[in-house]
C-alpha cells in the first residue's frame, strides 16, 4: 500500500497536509438518490417494508442474515419493529433501495461513523435480497452511495466485513475497495466471535473509479442477452492498492 509523506525540520517522516477546508457535509436524510437502475429513499417502515418482508422470504434459506447482527425475523411483526426503528437512526442512516424499473423496495444500506470533520464515512448494514443480488441494481446502489459522500467533501470512505464472509470481500475489491487489515476478535456478534477485514477507498481513487462504474453501468456495456463486455472488476483494479491475502482459516 502507498504512504504519501513529508519529512519535517527533524528528519521524522509526517503526514502530507491536509489544505483546511469546511467539514464534509452530512447526508441529506431528506433526500432521495438517484442512479441509472436504481434510487435511495428514506427507510421508512410503511412505504417500504410490506415490499422488503416479501423480497427477503424469496431466500427460503435465511442465508441473507448469516452475517448480519440481525434477523432472521420469524414474522413481518419483528421484521417492521426493526425497520421502525431503523428509520429514525441517524447514524447508521438508512436508505431502501428501490428497483427503478418495478418501483418494489428490493433491500437497503446504510452511511455510519459519519466524522465530517475528518471527512471519512462508512457504508454498511448492505442487505440484498435474493432480488437483486449479482445485477446491475446491487452495482448502482454501491456507485450511488459512494458517489453521493465524495460529492458531500468526504476524504475516506470504508467498507468493513466479517472476515469469512468471503462474497463481501470480493465485492469490496470488485467495487474498487484496498484492503488494510484484519481487526481479531473485534466484536461479537449473535454469541460467536467475529473478526473484522477493513477496506477503503480514498479521494485520489474517486475519479478513476467514478469513470470505471459510468462504464460498466452504461448500457453499451451489456450484449443483447445481457453479458457484461467489460468486467467492473478490471475496470477497478488501477485503483486497489493492496488485497485481501490468503489466510490460514482454522475450525
Amino acid at each position: 500500500m502507498r504512504l504519501e509523506y513529508d519529512i519535517d525540520d527533524l528528519g521524522s517522516p509526517v503526514g502530507k497536509p491536509v489544505p483546511a477546508s469546511e467539514p464534509a457535509r452530512v447526508p441529506d436524510h431528506s433526500r432521495t438518490l438517484h442512479g441509472t437502475y436504481c434510487r435511495l429513499e428514506p427507510l421508512d417502515e410503511a412505504a417500504h417494508g410490506n415490499d422488503l418482508w416479501q423480497a427477503f422470504t424469496d431466500d427460503g434459506e435465511g442465508s441473507t442474515w448469516t452475517y448480519l447482527g440481525i434477523g432472521p425475523f420469524d414474522d413481518y411483526a419483528a421484521f417492521g419493529q426493526w425497520l421502525v426503528g431503523a428509520a429514525t437512526s441517524r447514524d447508521p442512516l438508512f436508505y431502501a433501495i428501490i428497483d427503478a424499473e418495478t418501483g418494489r423496495a428490493v433491500g437497503y444500506a446504510a452511511y455510519l461513523r459519519i466524522d465530517p470533520a475528518s471527512r471519512a464515512i462508512e457504508v454498511g448494514w448492505i442487505t440484498y435480497s435474493p432480488r437483486m443480488r449479482r445485477s446491475r441494481i446491487a452495482t448502482d446502489t454501491m456507485f450511488v452511495m459512494m458517489r453521493e459522500a465524495f460529492t458531500l467533501g468526504f476524504r475516506r470512505y470504508e467498507w468493513k466485513c466479517n472476515a469469512l464472509n468471503a462474497p463481501s470481500i470480493a465485492a469490496a475489491h470488485r467495487l474498487g475497495f484496498s484492503f488494510e487489515g484484519l481487526f481479531r476478535n473485534a466484536l461479537v456478534v449473535k454469541g460467536r466471535n467475529r473478526d473484522t477485514a477493513w477496506f477503503s477507498v480514498i479521494d485520489r481513487d474517486w475519479p478513476t473509479l467514478e469513470k470505471a462504474f459510468e462504464q460498466w453501468l452504461s448500457p453499451d456495456n451489456f450484449d443483447d442477452a445481457g453479458r457484461q463486455r467489460a468486467r467492473l472488476s478490471d475496470l477497478t483494479a488501477p485503483v486497489v492498492e493492496s488485497r485481501w491475502p490468503s489466510l490460514t482459516i482454522e475450525r
